[in-house]
């Protein structure tokens, strides 16, 4: 899912907050201490979304029941863990993955399906932090990444209709000189021939919306079926030979030469683990969960509009995420639906009512579909940093972890899943890369953070009315 876009580096945070004041309600107290894996879904079983609705049926692999030995254990069959393991397993390795619920159950089944170019952060922030060479390695990186997820798609033959083109649209007019020149910096300095600016005029014939006043549009950037991409890595990495373990939750990890993952029924032994939890680390690491915070998010799906509405709505099949700090983003699926995303909540706990929650959003882009049903709406958690880049840490010297996408890791973490098998085998460059970024701890505990995190919000979220 897309979350947040915003001019500064780092999400802004009162420097003190009452804890006595009144909370919103109690439930939001309660979801500073909620188990995310169990909080809002059925145990073992995919939300009631549009992708769960429309993926393939596959079954369940087994939960692991016996002790268990391996070259490498991953802890998450999501995008990170299942592009790890394949590119593990294709190496020799034997490889297995544990899963509390099923195959991409988390965000990764979940999102709103945009494959994005480059970083969260743009080049102009990356060079401003980290000087032009490391951006343009950034760059490089996260062109990478689109090219890895549609290499993938090719290879295996994954049914999940890729279609290019994601347009970044400006909700104020105040910021629509700042996309022409970014347009302008990454064709000039980063040779990016495939974004161009759009005006206004030029934004609402391809966008039925008075909503926004120009932006940019990324033809080498993509959207797709997100659960299906996961399936159809969980898929190819077991025709490798990765032992797959869904329903199988990992509790504790005990760090030595060779790893103990416990879990439910058995532990798991083996010289190297990955941690590919992203929002649903739980306690397995302190240190990962100081600096990568889960986030909840929401989507709705409408009933099928027709071509002819349906391409009057959105042209040419591009995706959309606009400039709000806490994102707007859409796009049609295969049957004509328009698929929505956007809004933030507080506590943990997803509304009762995701579809009224997330509809007036909707609405307020695209006002003619009032009289539209919704069919299916659904929430996920994701995983944010304050700097809004991938956090990878090589916690010892045989236990890895990559997460913190921050809304902008169809690509990444695929690419990030490349990366820890990289390490693993023994290449350690990009893996280090990418964690010699340093991921500021968020403030207070991880009870306090997310209080700090809501006031955070409410913030960028008035400031988006303005």
């Amino acid at each position: 899912m897309i979350l947040m876009r915003s001019p500064q580096t780092e999400l802004a945070f009162p420097q003190k907050i009452d804890m006595s004041a009144p909370r919103k309600s109690r439930e939001f107290i309660a979801g500073l201490v909620l188990d995310l894996l169990t909080a809002n879904d059925p145990s073992g079983a995919y939300p009631d979304s549009y992708y769960h609705a429309t993926a393939n049926r596959v079954e369940a692999n087994a939960p692991l029941r016996d002790d268990a030995i391996c070259d490498v254990c991953i802890i998450g069959a999501g995008y990170t863990g299942l592009s790890a393991a394949l590119y593990l397993a294709d190496r020799g390795f034997d490889v297995i993955v544990l899963e509390a619920h099923r195959v991409g159950w988390g965000a990764s089944g979940r999102n709103g399906g945009q494959l994005g170019s480059g970083q969260r952060l743009d080049q102009s922030e990356l060079e401003a932090q980290f000087g032009e060479k490391i951006a343009h390695r950034l760059w490089e990186l996260g062109r990478e990444a689109k090219s890895l997820v549609r290499d993938l798609i090719r290879t295996h033959k994954m049914d999940c209709n890729y279609r290019p083109g994601i347009l970044y649209a400006d909700h104020h007019p105040r910021l629509v000189d700042g996309s022409r020149a970014y347009v302008e910096k990454l064709q000039r300095d980063y040779g990016y021939g495939q974004v161009r600016f759009l005006d206004r005029d030029a934004l609402c014939e391809t966008v039925n919306t008075q909503a926004y006043h120009g932006g940019a549009l990324d033809t080498g950037a993509g959207h797709l079926h997100p659960l299906k991409f996961a399936q159809g890595l969980a898929r190819a990495a077991m025709d490798a030979g990765v032992r797959i373990h869904e329903q199988t939750r990992a509790n504790h990890v005990t760090r030595s030469k060779t790893i103990h993952v416990e879990c439910d029924e058995a532990t798991v032994r083996a010289p190297h683990v990955l941690l590919a939890c992203n929002g649903y680390l739980g306690n397995l690491d302190d240190s990962v969960a100081r600096r990568v915070m889960p986030l909840n998010n929401y989507m709705i799906a409408t009933e099928p509009l027709g071509a002819e509405r349906a391409q009057a709505l959105i042209r040419k099949n591009i995706a959309v995420a606009d400039s709000r700090h806490v994102v707007n983003y859409f796009r049609l699926s295969r049957d004509n639906r328009l698929l929505f995303g956007g809004g933030e909540s507080y506590g943990y706990r997803f509304p009762k009512d995701i579809r009224s929650f997330v509809r007036p959003r909707m609405l307020a882009i695209f006002p003619q579909l009032a009289d539209v049903k919704i069919d299916y709406g659904w929430g996920g958690t994701l995983a944010i940093t304050r700097n809004r880049m991938p956090h990878l840490e090589r916690l010892e010297d045989n236990l890895f972890s990559a997460s913190g996408y921050s809304g902008h890791g169809l690509g990444m973490a695929t690419l990030c899943g490349k990366l820890a098998g990289e390490v693993i085998c023994g290449t350690a460059e990009r893996f280090d890369l990418m964690a010699s970024i340093p991921t500021p701890e968020f403030p207070g505990s991880t009870r306090l953070r997310r209080p700090l995190l809501a006031l955070a919000m409410l913030y960028y979220s008035l400031r988006d009315r303005l």
